[in-house]
This record gives C-alpha cells, structure tokens and sequence, in this order.
C-alpha cells in the first residue's frame, strides 16, 4: 500500500528524481520550452510554478530559498564557436520571469501533448512551456449573476403560477354564481313557453 505517498516515482531513486526535476526546471527556465513525457512535464509543472511564485516576491530570503532548491547554473550561449556565459538560471528567473508574471496570480506553464511518440517505449511526448509576456489573462466567468437572473426569473415564475390557481378557483365560483341566476333565468323562460302552450286557443 501507497498510503501518505505523494508524487511520482519514476522509476528511480529519490536523488535520481530530485536531480531529474532540477535538471528539467533549470532547462525550462532557460530556454522556456522544453519536450519530455507527461509524466515528467506533471511532475516538473507544480515544482517551477513554485520557484516563479518565490521569483515574483524578489525579496533576498526568496533568492536564497530559490538556489537551495534549484541550485545555479550558468546560461552559455555559443557565438563563433566559443561558450559565451550569459547569465544565470536563477538571475533570469528573478529578473525576467518575474517581472513577467506580476500580474498573474499562477498558471505560469502549459503542457501541450504532441502526436509524437519517443521512440524504445512509445512514451508520449509533449512540450512544457513558460506563458508568453502577450499572453492574456484568463476572463473570469460571470456566473454568478445569469444564476441569480435565473433564481429570480425562477422564483417570478413560481409566484405567478401559484397566484395563478387562486384566480382561477375564484372564478369558477363566480362563474357558478353567474350560472345560477341564467339558469332559473332559462327555467322560467321554458316554463312560461310550456304556459303559453297549454293555454287554449
């Protein structure tokens, strides 16, 4: 039993794990898309989406938590041939991812499932993406108020349908007590008629 176990195993040791998802957010942040399986992407996701959070309070106590838990690399970019050092993993994540995502209260990723399948255990593969600085926040869904509009047209229409059967019980009765009146109305009509009939001519 797996019982108070969280996340995914791996198939690997748990250093071997915690190197795997350290490696796949250093390369995340550095190049902001990357292609794995979905296990790894599920896995990796929660862990940057941490780190991006602790970059957007900036304070040195975050800076700090954030190098214990991914530890530094240098960013090396070739030009003519030569490794020229850029900066630093998490120099980028402070300084541009966040500042990027300031605005936005989480869901600084996305996994996109590809068609492709890798080839030795036919794993799906799919791309882990930082969000884009033009990508556009989420428009909050509104509702609350077509469900309030519907409770209350719900509840105008259950009050006429209940005011409903009053008027028609009430007219019933006047219609009856109208009907009476037509009724011995017709009756001595017709006997009158009857009268009129007998009497000799």
């Amino acid at each position: 039993m797996r019982h108070r176990t969280a996340g995914r195993e791996l198939s690997r040791t748990s250093a071997h794990r915690l190197a795997l998802r350290r490696n796949l957010a250093q390369s995340l942040i550095e190049h902001e898309t990357i292609s794995t399986t979905i296990q790894k992407a599920k896995e990796v996701k929660p862990f940057v989406e941490k780190l991006i959070t602790l970059a957007k309070r900036g304070t040195l106590a975050d800076r700090r938590r954030a190098i214990s838990m991914l530890t530094d690399r240098n960013i090396v970019a070739f030009e003519d041939g030569e490794p020229v050092v850029k900066g630093t993993v998490i120099r980028k994540l402070f300084s541009e991812l966040g500042g990027r995502y300031k605005d936005r209260t989480g869901g600084y990723t996305r996994i996109i499932r590809l068609s492709l399948r890798r080839l030795g255990d036919n794993g799906q593969l799919v791309l882990l993406q930082l969000l884009g600085e033009d990508e556009p926040l989420k428009k909050t869904k509104k509702t609350s108020g077509k469900k309030r509009a519907r409770r209350k047209s719900g509840r105008a229409a259950t009050a006429t349908t209940q005011q409903e059967p009053k008027v028609d019980q009430a007219a019933p009765e006047a219609a009856e007590a109208g009907a009476e009146p037509q009724a011995k109305a017709s009756e001595t009509s017709t006997e009158s008629d009857a009268g009129a009939a007998e009497q000799p001519k």
